[in-house]
């Protein structure tokens, strides 16, 4: 096995892709590991695997990391993920119930296999930075959502997808990434940007203030977050399910 400092090799196999993590999995390197995982799946949109028949493990305690990137990623991207790992390596993480999380094989071809593809639909497009960006935003949403037979996300999924691509505009010199993706009847919506500060819940000043804040979005989202990208920047996400009605067709709560 080869020892020293942590290496992600990133490549693609089938419909999945591929890290081939390598050197010493310690104290020290377990975050590296972990947020270079996390990273590469926010570009990894049909399935991610980790090939860790040549790490190293000092203390077999922090193959944890597998299961936290697991439960981490089940949100959002919300892609499958799957393990490729030595025989030795099999014992240690069914020893830490890893493989009650992820799904362990010990070859490239049964992990691709293993990794669960539920029929999704996703679409993408970058909003130019303009006058304009928020109706055009509103517009491709809806089109986008009815198309999916999903039309009762729309109120929600166009309030956020304006709202983060509008702070996208507004503290950054980016255009805007926005991606929609339905899986399960569970949507997500998510806005990339090449600034690596990350965004933050602050609440306005005033009443005035344009923008209705990253507050709102996280009342209306059932989850959200931003996430560092491997290729560079971050991405600011939220996973919207149809809200609960109560009589009179109102939001509940």
């Amino acid at each position: 096995m080869n020892s020293g400092a942590i290496q992600l090799a990133v490549g693609r196999h089938e419909q999945a892709t591929v890290v081939r993590v390598t050197g010493e999995l310690n104290i020290a390197s377990y975050a590296t590991v972990r947020d270079g995982l996390l990273k590469i799946a926010t570009d990894a949109p049909d399935g991610l695997v980790a090939d860790i028949s040549e790490l190293a493990i000092e203390d077999s305690s922090l193959v944890s990391v597998f299961s936290l990137v697991a439960m981490r990623i089940g949100d959002w991207p919300a892609i499958p993920f799957t393990v490729v790992a030595s025989d030795g390596h099999r014992g240690l993480l069914s020893r830490h119930v890893v493989d009650h999380y992820v799904p362990v094989r010990t070859d490239l071809a049964a992990a691709t296999a293993a990794l669960d593809h539920p029929v999704r639909r996703r679409c993408e497009r970058v909003f130019p930075r303009s006058d304009g960006a928020s109706a055009q935003i509103r517009e491709f949403v809806t089109e986008r959502l009815g198309e999916w037979g999903v039309p009762e996300l729309g109120e929600d999924a166009r309030l956020i997808a304006t709202e983060l691509v509008e702070n996208v505009l507004r503290h950054t010199a980016s255009e805007p990434k926005l991606r929609l993706d339905l899986r399960r009847g569970v949507c997500t919506v998510d806005v990339a940007d090449q600034d690596t500060r990350p965004a933050m819940l602050l609440e306005r000043l005033s009443p005035f203030e344009p923008g209705m804040g990253l507050k709102l979005v996280a009342q209306i989202a059932r989850s959200w977050g931003c996430s560092r990208s491997w290729a560079g920047g971050k991405v600011v996400w939220a996973v919207l399910v149809p809200r609960a009605r109560t009589t009179g067709d109102r939001p509940a709560g």
